[in-house]
């Protein structure tokens, strides 16, 4: 799998190493392997295109599960979460072309700085943030040159100084690099490095400034970044009941954390959230369908809002974003298994339907 053409649309789905969300608090061994077998299948079987392995500072390893959602799954790509910082950017480069050239080029890299300072600190890291975001922009200098380069190479940077780096394993294709991050700093490396730039679950007029943000830095490196959006769909057969059922998930989400002794979340540090939190502050329920309570009840630690309706009306709601230039849609629901099943079964469907009815009809004109 290589990098796509500007005007393909990409669905990812999200495989965990056991079942867990909001309202299913994790239990039992950190590694459930029947489950992510259970998931990775799912979701390969419901037409997903990738799956995003994510990365916390106490998580089982994200390659490794990558690796092991490759050998249940035949097609399935990977976006693997990669902290930066904590693997030689040399070493890294090799480990990611070598799972790509493993799986037959299945492997993309989702490329995050941190941040949380808190969370940072498990793993010994204690870079302010801005210095976090520089070097992630040489790390990505030096991967790419070990992706690319055919001769040994040199690299002096603040963080990294190479001397005849060079790897004799190169990935089948480019190893697409998808890139998260919303302030100064981020959009600085986003610009020169992002193939796909990641954006939460926003409002529409959200989107569009950041997007404009985003070309505004890219287009100096003489770039054109894809975007995605993450959001988690909440599906019913009526509009009633799907915004009932995203309701039993916000009572239940407050269950949840209160069961576990958790008060208000404590304020993000990080940009992306902060604009969740921003968004929600106006309103609950904003644009057509976009339901924000769930990521003020949690303090939107990450992907956290939702769209709520019908599978016709949220495929609706996504081609107002796919209008504004997004061609990723990185979809989970809090119900991980069921609602991938569901998402396969219906959202996409309606999605592809509405999008390819839209297309007629624009040639028709």
């Amino acid at each position: 799998m290589s990098l796509l053409p500007p005007e393909a649309v990409e669905f990812i789905g999200f495989v965990a190493p056991r079942h867990s969300s909001e309202i299913h608090p994790a239990q039992g061994p950190a590694i459930d392997r029947d489950y992510l077998k259970l998931l990775a299948q799912a979701h390969e079987w419901s037409g997903f295109d990738r799956v995003l392995v994510a990365f916390h500072s106490t998580s089982p390893d994200a390659l490794l599960l990558a690796a092991q959602v490759a050998t249940v799954t035949e097609r399935l790509g990977l976006m693997i979460a990669h902290r930066t910082g904590f693997t030689a950017p040399t070493v890294a480069a090799r480990q990611f072309a070598t799972l790509d050239q493993l799986t037959g080029g299945r492997v993309a890299i989702h490329v995050i700085s941190g941040g949380d300072d808190r969370e940072l600190a498990q793993d010994g890291d204690h870079l302010t943030k801005d210095e976090r975001y520089a070097r992630t922009g040489e790390f990505l200098d030096i991967a790419r040159q070990s992706w690319t380069a055919a001769a040994p190479f040199d690299y002096a940077g603040a963080f990294y100084r190479v001397e005849r780096g060079f790897s004799e394993v190169k990935p089948v294709d480019a190893i697409p690099v998808y890139f998260g991050g919303a302030s100064p700093a981020a959009l600085a490396v986003a610009g020169r490095h992002a193939d796909t730039y990641a954006l939460w679950g926003e409002t529409q007029a959200q989107v569009r400034e950041l997007i404009g943000r985003v070309r505004d830095a890219a287009a100096p490196h003489g770039r054109q970044p894809r975007f995605s959006l993450s959001v988690r769909p909440i599906l019913a057969e009526t509009e009633a009941r799907a915004w009932a059922r995203a309701e039993d998930i916000l009572a239940r989400t407050r269950a949840a954390r209160a069961a576990r002794g958790l008060g208000a979340a404590a304020a993000p540090q990080n940009e992306g959230s902060r604009r969740l939190l921003a968004a929600a502050a106006t309103g609950a329920r904003l644009d057509k369908r976009l339901f924000t309570a769930i990521a003020a009840e949690t303090g939107a630690a990450g992907n956290s809002t939702a769209l709520v309706g019908t599978p016709e009306q949220v495929a609706e709601a996504l081609l107002d974003y796919h209008d504004l230039g997004v061609r990723t849609f990185l979809i989970r629901g809090f119900d991980p298994l069921e609602d991938a099943i569901q998402y396969g079964r219906e959202l996409l469907p309606a999605f592809k339907a509405a999008l390819a009815a839209r297309g007629r009809a624009a040639e028709a004109a």
